[in-house]
């Protein structure tokens, strides 16, 4: 019963999609609509009925001073620039004598130091609920946070991690510095 049922929805995910391609390809040619079989042949493999939603970003790059690089989910490295969006797991490596400053959307604050990685591991923020988590995690470095309105609404949602410590957030502007070595 249940691969039937599994068949038969991959197989209207297909149409869908191929109606979705179709749509959105202007033509003045008549639109063929595959006819319904009563015995759905299995697909070797389910193709995804819609592209997937892209993250939305956590934030952007306020300020930059100096050499700050921006590391994507995907590895992809970008010379940071105000102004530039913050996926929702990037990373912000400064290099000596250059800093950065972040501001997420629930209006938090990383300020990070000269010589610091620091991951955004984690963001998600409900702008009507003012619900959300995040977790970041400092690598080596230093940086402040001033907690925006997930810390002030559930402080236990905001975690920051270092090589030896996970800090729960009790406070609203805090300084981490962490020395890089295990």
């Amino acid at each position: 019963m249940m691969k039937k049922l599994v068949t038969a929805l991959s197989g209207l995910a297909i149409v869908g999609s191929a109606a979705l391609a179709q749509a959105q390809t202007p033509s003045t040619a008549p639109v063929a609509v595959p006819a319904a079989s009563p015995a759905p042949a299995p697909t070797p493999a389910l193709a995804p009925a819609a592209p997937a939603k892209a993250d939305p970003q956590a934030g952007f790059v306020k300020s930059v001073r100096g050499n700050v690089q921006l590391l994507n989910g995907t590895g992809a490295t970008r010379p940071a620039s105000p102004g530039d969006a913050l996926g929702t797991v990037d990373r912000i490596v400064t290099g000596p004598d250059s800093s950065a400053s972040v501001v997420l959307r629930d209006d938090t604050t990383l300020v990070v130091g000269p010589s610091s990685r620091l991951d955004l591991k984690e963001f998600h923020f409900d702008g009507t609920t003012y619900e959300g988590g995040m977790l970041v995690s400092l690598l080596r470095g230093s940086m402040r946070m001033i907690t925006g309105l997930i810390g002030k609404t559930n402080p236990d949602a905001v975690r920051v991690e270092t090589q030896t410590a996970t800090i729960g957030i009790r406070g609203t502007d805090f300084i981490v510095q962490a020395d890089g070595k295990p």
